[in-house]
Order: structure tokens, then sequence, then C-alpha cells
């Protein structure tokens, strides 16, 4: 699971533009906590604190401790806005989390045993149509990734989300169809030679 990160914040008394582009001047990120059946909770967040955690790589993935008035709230990040010229986070949604609650991430996939991949081995390409999976997790039990073994993967097959063993209580989110996450592919140096095989053999 990803680990909780830490971000201390301060209640922001006043919504709306002004009050926000005030807030970023003093090098402050508004943001909001919403959800649980509670009403949002206006913040306001060091910048730098926030870009801090931002850079580690998995911010949207990790729940989110927010110290607040000597109160401290599980969240889960899930928006930043960005701005179109620095780059610098202009606002973040957080979902407060409740005991029990489930939440959809995006997890990373990392593919393992490459070396026992007799597709591989013959220069085959592992052709990755989805980096990350969407799925539903516990909200203390959110993975860091999922592996995805391709021992005996040969050219030609295709590995689906039915093909992953994804960690108990997890599901994916996309539920209608099973869908691809790679393919193993031929290189294209192999691809002409066969063709012409074909084409000699015609």
């Amino acid at each position: 699971m990803s680990e909780t990160l830490t971000l201390p914040a301060e209640a922001r008394e006043r919504a709306g533009k002004g009050a926000s582009r005030a807030l970023r001047r003093e090098g402050r990120t508004p943001a909001v906590i919403y959800g649980g059946k509670e009403e949002p909770t206006l913040i306001h967040v060091e910048q730098k604190e926030l870009v801090r955690l931002l850079m580690t790589g998995h911010f949207m993935n990790s729940i989110v401790n927010i110290e607040i008035g000597g109160k401290t709230i599980r969240t889960l990040p899930k928006d930043v806005a960005f701005h179109p010229v620095t780059d610098r986070p202009t606002h973040v949604d957080f979902l407060r989390l409740t005991g029990d609650a489930k939440v959809e991430v995006a997890v990373p996939v990392v593919f393992i045993n490459e070396d026992k991949s007799p597709g591989l081995k013959k220069g085959g390409v592992l052709n990755i149509v989805r980096h990350e999976l969407e799925l539903v997790c516990p909200s203390d039990a959110i993975p860091d990734e999922i592996l995805i073994d391709v021992t005996g993967r040969d050219v030609g097959d295709t590995i689906h989300i039915s093909d992953v063993t994804l960690p108990a209580g997890v599901t994916s989110a996309i539920t209608d169809r099973d869908f691809t996450i790679a393919t193993l592919v031929a290189p294209s140096g192999l691809k002409s030679s066969e063709a012409e095989a074909e084409a000699a053999s015609e």
C-alpha cells in the first residue's frame, strides 16, 4: 500500500477568486475537502509542501492526513489544478475518507519475469496498452503497483484484466469488459522476414 502522507493546513474563511489569488500570492494553495456526508471544508496549504508531496510520484494514490486545527482528516486527493504557464498547483480537491470507504484510484502496472518470456527472449516487444489500472480499493489498502507476470508468454499473446491476480478486496473499476492491458508483438524485423518467407513460398 502507498505510504500515508501528512499535509498541514489552515481553514479558509472566504471562497472566491479574489481570496484565492491573495492566498496564492502568499505562497499558499487553496483546497477543499468534500464527501463523507459532511459539508465541504475550505482549507489552504503551503504550496512548497504540496509540491514536495506531488514530486513523490504517488500523491494521487496515497492517503493524505490533513492536519487542521488540532484534528486530522483522512483524505484521498481527487484532483489537482495547475497554472497553465508556471505549472504550479492552483487548487486541490480532497475526498474525505470514512472508516470502511472504498475509493477508485489509478494504480501503475509493473511487468515482471521478462527473462522467462519466450516471446521477449526471441526479440518480441511488450506493447503496453494500459500503464495504469482503474481499481476500486479499500481506503486503507491501496496498492502501490500491480505486478503482472509474463512468464511463458509468447509472441501473439494478449494479457487481459482477467489474467491479473488483484490483491484481496481490490476490484477493477471497469466491469463491463475483459479489457487488454498488454500484447506481445513480433519485432518489425521478424515480421518483414516472415512476410518475405511467405512471399517466396507463394
